[in-house]
């Protein structure tokens, strides 16, 4: 369940309620102002602020929070759930994690929850609070005042160094990405632990890896992603963005521009809620022009190895996005020139062969 800020069930709202719904939930967002004027629906410009802040102060908090445990105990829902609020809706989380049977709860920068820290104590269910630094509607005082009750509980509280208010609302003054990214990583890893469901995001990689250097069918590939996916291989600037792009790159750049004997060798694997940090040798012998990699270059038939590193997120059982890089900065931006230098050489010699090894995982 997804609480509004005060301009009501907005694009940002509704985009949330998609991405979480990618993600494998069942997404309510109730209209809280549904009493005062149904359907508000608001943007962030001056006029529509002031009247948000109108609909904000005639807001009986009573009645919203009646309205989200009446929802709560529909008949019709089955399960688990788990509050999500986010200004206004940050508040009423911690309001109706105390009143109802909530599973889990997080807010995001709630506006003055300090004034409720007396019902604290009734929480029961796992909560994250995502604070701000600047936050002005949360000045330090009174996050202070609020961390110490929840001390007490089974909570998170996380500060973001250097963000204000509504950091993680792309259209406002204030966005910060890798904030906001890193907030929704933190409420994933509640969710998938209290409410599931729990994707084993190792063997989702496994497969997807499979029909790109086994099988190399490009139709296999695409079903393992969302519908709008991207991927990018930071040296060179390839890859592609959305459907119909990247399954061109597929097909003619990546999947069948990939030599012979291509392996991947493991190093290492991280795995966390809701993506996958993988490092591992990218070896083959240079049997063709190969253009995510070495693009121009045409075969010289030496063998080579190069360390990489991949970063990629999920969403729900669906791979969003992929970024390779490099395990070092300083290798990954000079690997390019190096291989390309290395395989024009006559000095060229194939180091050592790394052997096979279990990669390490860690959860």
């Amino acid at each position: 369940m997804l609480l509004q800020e005060i301009f009501g069930i907005n694009g940002y709202m509704k985009s949330m309620a998609d991405r979480y719904a990618e993600e494998g939930y069942v997404v309510l967002v109730p209209d809280l102002f549904w009493r005062m004027k149904p359907g508000v629906e608001l943007g962030y410009g001056e006029a529509d602020f002031k009247e948000a802040l109108g609909y904000n102060e005639k807001l009986d908090e009573e009645n919203a929070v009646n309205d989200i445990a009446a929802i709560r105990a529909l008949p019709e829902q089955a399960g688990k759930v788990g509050m999500i609020g986010y200004c206004l809706g940050g508040r009423l989380a911690m309001l109706a994690a105390a009143r109802t049977d909530v599973d889990c709860a997080v807010s995001y920068y709630g506006v003055g929850p300090d004034a409720y820290t007396s019902k604290i104590p009734a929480i029961h269910c796992p909560m994250i609070c995502h604070f701000a630094e600047n936050d002005a509607m949360t000045p330090t005082a009174s996050r202070k005042k609020i961390i110490a009750a929840l001390k007490q509980k089974p909570s998170i509280e996380t500060l973001y160094q250097g963000c204000d208010h509504a950091f993680a609302t792309p259209e406002r003054e204030h966005f910060d990405k890798p904030a906001a990214m890193m907030a929704y990583s933190r409420t994933m890893a509640l969710l998938r632990k209290v409410l599931g469901p729990v994707y084993d995001l190792n063997q989702l990689w496994e497969m997807h890896c499979y029909y790109e250097f086994g099988t190399r069918d490009v139709n296999a590939v695409m079903p393992t992603m969302v519908a709008q996916p991207y991927v990018s291989h930071v040296p060179t600037m390839t890859g592609g963005v959305g459907h119909d792009q990247l399954k061109r790159f597929y097909k003619y750049h990546f999947v069948d521009s990939n030599p012979a004997d291509t392996r991947l060798i493991p190093v290492s694997r991280t795995i966390g809620a809701d993506r996958v940090v993988d490092e591992f040798v990218f070896c083959a012998t240079h049997d063709r022009e190969i253009d995510w990699l070495l693009p121009g270059l045409k075969s010289t038939g030496k063998y080579f190895e190069v360390p990489m590193l991949a970063v990629i997120c999920f969403r729900g059982d669906k791979l969003y996005t992929s970024i390779s890089i490099g395990t070092r900065r300083r290798c990954w931006c000079r690997s390019a020139r190096s291989i390309r230098q290395a395989c024009r050489s006559r000095a060229f010699r194939p180091r050592r062969k790394w052997s096979m090894k279990p990669c390490r995982q860690i959860r």
